[in-house]
């Protein structure tokens, strides 16, 4: 079973929807944290500002903020090895890691974008 754990910089959720504004990126990643929950991959969250002791006992996440500075979080490891760091990866990077096959997900939105008429999308005609 592959587990991943993300360290993630300091938050006041994993979600992203909390304070006075949404980081769809972040939302996005914990959308894809439950996909992958569904599909047996064990995930474990781990928020700098709720326990920074995890960030201190993890040798590999503690030298990298020895030499980087908090600017590699989040730090994201796939049965301990790091894959990404700096950023949240896609699902489709996430399910590869995992030897997973992404398919549609309930929980995150296909958005399609159609452009009526010959002028595409114009000021009051609806479509914005």
């Amino acid at each position: 079973m592959t587990r991943i754990d993300v360290f993630d910089p300091p938050l006041c959720c994993s979600s992203g929807v909390c304070g006075p504004s949404v980081d769809p990126q972040l939302a996005a990643f914990a959308a894809d944290v439950q996909w992958l929950t569904t599909q047996g991959v064990e995930v474990v969250r781990h928020n700098l500002a709720q326990v920074p002791q995890d960030f201190v006992t993890n040798e590999t996440v503690r030298t990298l903020l020895a030499d980087h500075g908090d600017g590699c979080l989040p730090v994201v490891l796939v049965n301990g090895e790091v894959r990404h760091q700096g950023a949240y990866p896609r699902r489709d990077e996430l399910a590869r890691e995992s030897g997973l096959v992404v398919g549609v997900s309930p929980t995150k939105p296909r958005i399609r974008v159609s452009v009526t008429g010959t002028g595409g999308c114009a000021p009051g005609s609806g479509c914005c």
